[in-house]
């Protein structure tokens, strides 16, 4: 369990990161001070981590028939969620939201890749049998 600590701090700060630059980019999503930004952040990801897989299962008909646009707005409603639990944290509404969710996702992911050391491909290693074992590893 510790051994997962260090990467649960690094993603939680580049969430914050995130939501930091997403409030200067946005005119309509505005954070108090830096503590509901931290807050804002750890309750964003938990809410990710466990809301937003069940809701998805839930809407899954949805998304398949928008042909995954609905995730979009799923991710939206996730920032809503958080900003109308956090105080100090405002959102002007769905569309700042929306675009703001979209925003967040992809900064998140490219700081990821500098910040974390992620080594990301198009090409997925394929699992091969240990030579003369017949085990997979």
């Amino acid at each position: 369990m510790l051994d997962s600590l260090p990467s649960f701090f690094i993603q939680w700060a580049i969430t914050s990161l995130s939501l930091w630059v997403a409030s200067h980019v946005f005119k309509g999503l505005r954070f108090a001070d830096t503590g509901s930004l931290v807050v804002a952040a750890l309750l964003l990801g938990f809410a990710n981590a466990v809301l937003r897989p069940l809701l998805f299962v839930l809407t899954l008909p949805l998304t398949v028939l928008t042909l995954g646009i609905f995730v979009l707005v799923l991710n939206a409603l996730m920032l809503m969620l958080v900003s109308a639990l956090v105080k100090g944290f405002q959102l002007s509404g769905f569309w700042t939201a929306f675009f703001a969710s979209m925003f967040i996702g992809v900064l998140s992911f490219l700081l990821s890749m500098v910040l974390a050391g992620g080594d990301w491909s198009w090409q997925a290693p394929v699992p091969m049998p240990t030579p003369g074992t017949g085990q997979w590893l």
